[in-house]
């Protein structure tokens, strides 16, 4: 669907969130079931919505942001129509910055508890992320923020497989003891805690049944500090 069809569908004066769904699906092509998906919510609760049975659902916001179409717009609140200026330009930034959500990368690479290799380089892609959540992790700017996967089990309970963690990558400088770190040593992408004593590093695994290691403090080329985990639901 172009960007004129969305155009023509906006400019049509509805009151209701119920209306105003429908319209932006239609423009969009997409039916209830993928909407769901890639909301994150059941299909049921979309319904709800286009039935007319809730107006204020707590996934408007994702829903906004899946259909490109401003929230205030989708809601029902303010004007009628969305201006065809607005709705040619508005880009993701500009509906990021209407939720107050800000933009983080994210690189498909899962950091190895022991060894994964990442000589052939990782994907990044940017997702966005609530801001007030955000803040409440760091204080750290969005730009200086990765987000990364964890593999293996060797900083277990800590950090398990798959768990997410967030990398501060204006923290370059292992001056605090024994925190947490995604480093890299040649080829091998890791996530551990850290000592320096002089000229000697040492590498140290959660799992007690992994035993720790050590290299030179040249040989480690430190990515960032591991603020905070996520772990799955």
């Amino acid at each position: 669907m172009n960007k004129a069809a969305n155009i023509l569908c906006y400019g049509e004066a509805m009151n209701s969130p119920a209306e105003r769904l429908r319209d932006a699906m239609a423009a969009r092509g997409i039916d209830q079931p993928a909407l769901a998906a890639a909301v994150g919510c059941t299909q049921g609760a979309i319904s709800q919505i286009l039935t007319g049975a809730t107006q204020r659902s707590r996934f408007l916001p994702d829903i906004a942001m899946h259909l490109h179409v401003p929230l205030v717009w989708l809601k029902g609140d303010g004007q009628d129509a969305v201006p065809e200026a607005d709705a040619l330009n508005f880009s993701d930034e500009a509906m990021a910055d209407q939720l107050e959500l800000v933009p983080i990368a994210s690189v498909d690479q899962a950091y190895g508890m022991g060894a994964t290799f990442a000589d052939d380089g990782a994907l990044v892609d940017v997702q966005y992320f609530p801001k007030v959540w955000i803040e409440q992790l760091t204080h750290t700017a969005p730009v200086s923020l990765t987000w990364a996967r964890g593999k293996g089990d060797s900083m277990a309970p800590t950090i398990n497989d798959n768990d997410m963690v967030l990398i501060d990558r204006s923290e370059r400088r292992v001056e605090d003891q024994d925190l947490i770190w995604a480093f890299t040593i040649g080829d091998i992408a890791m996530i551990k805690r850290l000592r320096i004593r002089g000229d000697k590093v040492t590498i140290l695994s959660d799992n007690s049944d992994v035993s720790d290691d050590t290299a030179h403090p040249d040989e480690i080329n430190i990515i960032g500090r591991i603020t905070r985990v996520v772990k799955p639901v």
